[in-house]
């Protein structure tokens, strides 16, 4: 048997949580078995589900459930239900192709994670990477600490000083003062308040006053002005060229409007004052893929077990569809609708294309299969092309889930930019966060799945 991890003490697989195995016989279950007790879990029910009665594992009083998924226990699985579903069970599933093939370094890290989840922590780190304890501070010493003008009591400061004063000739300036040149031993002149006094500039004599006018002479008095015609004005003209022939307005080509009685205003239609062209409520609206959008779940190894809770957790009337994308291999999309159609509080089928996306449905999507937004919703098509450029930010979301293609972080952020939410699934209880930790890393929310259920559900009412 190969060893995962230090061995456990009897004493310490005591202490352990109780954990119940349902796999076949085979090498997908000696591989989860070496896993439980590498990672300190005490395996007390190891069972073939298709053998194994509910009253079995009702009375065998454990706390955690792994179970190997493949077609030849649905059925059983399904007849188990009951007791599964007891809210005091913690449940794991697995793909049982995955966990006979997995080995080595995959295999030590699915362990990892696995003693997380049994011991309560959320250190999935390998032997020797454990993050360093902080450093202590420094002791303490009797006495005052050192001040600052301590630090620099021998400090050779005039030389400094003066490398600066014979240097300041040299540093270019802006060219907008230039100061005056002066001898070294002339120094500026210091003066009293008497000789400012004495030095102020003296006011000028003021100018003598003029004569005053002459009195004009009888023969000097101009004549009387002659009478007006009937009909002018009685002010005399302004001479031309005074400031009096100034004005904004031509006075002589403009004319009040004479004020006329107008007849009672009758009232007018309003569409009458309206353009035909124009309309108070006749507007385009926009197209239903751009308003409705979708919600799509990316999760990978482990996912399933995310993908169920979070299904569980949404309400029955959610408004939005909800997309679940997840490889498997083999193609088994159709054990992977059973499954999740038992824990969905909606209807979960499969994809396919020419089929349209119904709101408050889940779809669980197949190889080959995309979306593409049509003239009065979003619509199923055959397509190799990348889901998430085809997806409508609009209402639109992207959560990814345990075990999530890395590769496809970049678009998922390039969704946020185009107005969508997106968020993953925090580390604790989570197989393969590394996909969900660059979005948290970019500030971007976190949680559990029923947590990250509750959120999507209060953003679809808005």
């Amino acid at each position: 048997m190969t060893c995962w991890g230090s061995p456990v003490s009897a004493n310490d697989r005591h202490q352990a949580r109780p954990v119940a195995l349902l796999a076949r016989a085979g090498a997908a279950r000696e591989r989860l078995k070496e896993a439980v007790l590498a990672a300190g879990g005490r395996l007390v029910l190891e069972e073939d589900p298709n053998a194994l009665q509910a009253a079995s594992l009702q009375a065998a009083s454990v706390e955690l459930v792994l179970v190997a998924l493949e077609p030849a226990v649905e059925d059983a699985l399904e007849r188990l239900e009951p007791v599964l579903q007891a809210p005091h069970l913690n449940l794991m599933f697995e793909e049982a192709e995955l966990a006979a093939r997995r080995e080595g370094w995959d295999a030590q890290r699915w362990t990892r994670h696995l003693a997380a989840k049994l011991q309560g922590h959320d250190n999935v780190l390998p032997p020797g990477q454990e993050p360093e304890a902080p450093a202590l501070p420094e002791q303490l010493e009797p006495g005052m600490p050192q001040r600052p003008a301590e630090r620099h009591a021998d400090a050779p400061l005039q030389f400094h000083l003066d490398e600066a004063e014979q240097h300041a000739g040299t540093v270019p300036n802006d060219g907008l003062y230039v100061a005056p040149a002066a001898r070294a031993d002339e120094r500026p002149e210091v003066l009293s308040f008497e000789e400012l006094l004495a030095r102020a500039p003296v006011a000028p004599a003021p100018l003598p006053e003029p004569p005053p006018a002459a009195t004009p002479t009888p023969a000097a008095v101009a004549p009387p002005p002659l009478p007006l015609p009937s009909g002018s004005s009685d002010a005399p003209a302004p001479a031309r060229g005074g400031f009096q022939d100034w004005a904004l307005l031509d006075d002589d080509a403009y004319e009040a409007p004479v004020a006329s009685p107008s007849p009672a205003a009758t009232p007018v239609a309003l569409e009458r004052l309206l353009p035909e062209s124009l309309s108070l409520v006749e507007l385009e609206p926009e197209t239903r893929a751009a308003e409705t959008g979708a919600v799509l779940l990316l999760a990978g190894i482990g996912g399933p077990d995310a993908v169920r809770r979070l299904l569980a957790s949404l309400p029955a009337e959610f408004p939005l569809p909800v997309l679940v994308q997840m490889r498997l291999d083999g193609g088994r999309y159709a054990n992977l609708v059973k499954q999740m159609a038992r824990a969905a509080t909606l209807p979960v089928a499969l994809a396919a294309a020419g089929q349209p996306l119904a709101a408050g449905n889940v779809y669980i999507l197949q190889e080959g299969v995309g979306v593409a937004g049509g003239e009065d919703a979003l619509r199923f098509i055959d397509t190799t092309a990348p889901l998430l450029p085809a997806l409508p930010a609009q209402r639109g979301a992207v959560v990814l889930l345990s075990g999530a293609d890395t590769a496809l972080v970049p678009d998922v952020l390039a969704f946020a930019e185009r107005g969508g939410w997106i968020a993953g699934q925090s580390g604790e209880g989570c197989y393969d966060p590394e996909a969900a930790n660059h979005l948290a890393a970019a500030g971007h929310p976190s949680g559990t799945p029923e947590h990250l259920a509750g959120e999507l559900a209060q953003r679809s009412e808005q």
